[in-house]
């Protein structure tokens, strides 16, 4: 790859990994607030409640790059789920079940899952200071 370019990477993908975080945190908040939008409430003691809690703290973990690994994992296996369960039962094309979102946002939080939070997160300054002090 070109160095020009390549040396960005690591920020394209704290960006990809906060844009993320957080729309997936503005699904969760639609479950459990009705907002952004004008949604009804899901009640917290249903599979809804439950995804909605999921998606609005695992989304901001994720965007502030907290427990991102936990984090991540979670949020792509709720996502394999809601795929599974909402999507899958209707036809296994997720261009015709409506599925897309969820198998993108399904392999996008396996990825950051793999990768880890990366720059500018709360576990790199923690990883940073760490390595700081054993020295």
């Amino acid at each position: 790859m070109n160095d020009s370019i390549s040396r960005f990477a690591p920020h394209i993908f704290a960006i990809l990994r906060i844009v993320v975080g957080v729309l997936f945190a503005m699904h969760g908040s639609q479950k459990l607030f009705g907002t952004p939008g004008d949604k009804p409430q899901m009640e917290l003691a249903s599979l809804m409640g439950v995804a909605g809690i999921i998606e609005f703290a695992g989304g901001l973990l994720i965007a502030l790059g907290f427990l991102t690994r936990p984090a991540a994992f979670l949020a792509s296996g709720t996502m394999a789920v809601a795929y599974f369960m909402a999507h899958g039962t209707q036809h296994p094309l997720p261009i015709i079940n409506q599925g897309e979102l969820a198998v993108v946002y399904c392999f996008v939080f396996l990825y950051i899952w793999a990768h880890g939070a990366g720059i500018w997160s709360i576990d790199g300054m923690m990883s940073r200071n760490r390595s700081g002090l054993a020295r």
